[in-house]
């Protein structure tokens, strides 16, 4: 069995470019299909987020027309640890087996700019454990760093929540930045796929996935390396 660390955005809100707090947190289908992929799995799941704070499920994602027809509310009520998580600035890397990153807009707001979130995918990169991000938690790879300044993320083939998935979603002109734009500054090799469609990128140990849609199958992929 191996142990897998979630690390879920704390944010209750992502503050748009006229100042203005858009709720949010993170998207459940991207926390709750992967969760009941790994421990259906039989390995078990650790949460952390900033400060250790609760996190708390974008309200726009609890819908069941936005989860297959379920409510997933009470399958998330179910998980022991998400209500009480670890401070991710006390994560040790070396207790995990795998790193997984769910997303929601809350990583725009506190995980592109923690800068314990970004040692953390630092390591977790150079140690060839997997590490898996979707959707907008791509976001939280822009506080990575190596020593020079450079990203580590900078040439690796990744992917990530679209800027035509974002105006299609009816954010983009509001939003103070681009997560596709962002990453391609940062040097990362983005490639999106067609909207609203599954689209996971697999390079080395690091497994991406483009949306909600891409959850579950970007969860079969971190299951093969973890054996």
């Amino acid at each position: 069995m191996s142990k897998i660390l979630f690390v879920v955005t704390g944010a209750r809100h992502w503050t748009l470019n006229d100042g203005t707090e858009h709720p949010t947190g993170y998207w459940a289908e991207e926390l709750l299909a992967p969760f009941r992929a790994f421990t259906g799995a039989g390995h078990e799941v650790v949460f952390a987020t900033p400060g250790g704070v609760e996190p708390v499920a974008d309200q726009g994602s609890l819908a069941p027309e936005a989860n297959g027809g379920e409510d997933p509310a009470p399958g998330l009520a179910a998980i022991s640890g998400l209500a009480k998580p670890l401070k991710l600035e006390e994560a040790d890397l070396g207790d995990y087996d795998a790193v997984f990153y769910p997303g929601g807009h809350g990583p725009m707001e506190d995980l592109a700019v923690d800068s314990a979130s970004g040692a953390l995918l630092t390591a977790a990169l150079e140690s060839g454990k997997p590490l898996g991000v979707v959707c907008h938690g791509p976001a939280a790879l822009l506080a990575a760093r190596n020593a020079d300044g450079t990203s580590p993320f900078a040439g690796r083939k990744i992917t990530a929540f679209s800027n035509e998935e974002e105006r299609q979603a009816g954010l983009a002109a509001k939003a103070p930045w681009l997560l596709e734009d962002r990453l391609n500054e940062i040097g990362a090799d983005v490639r999106t796929g067609a909207p609203w469609t599954p689209h996971v990128i697999v390079d080395r140990n690091l497994v991406t996935g483009q949306n909600p849609m891409s959850s579950a199958p970007l969860a079969a992929e971190l299951l093969k390396k973890l054996g």
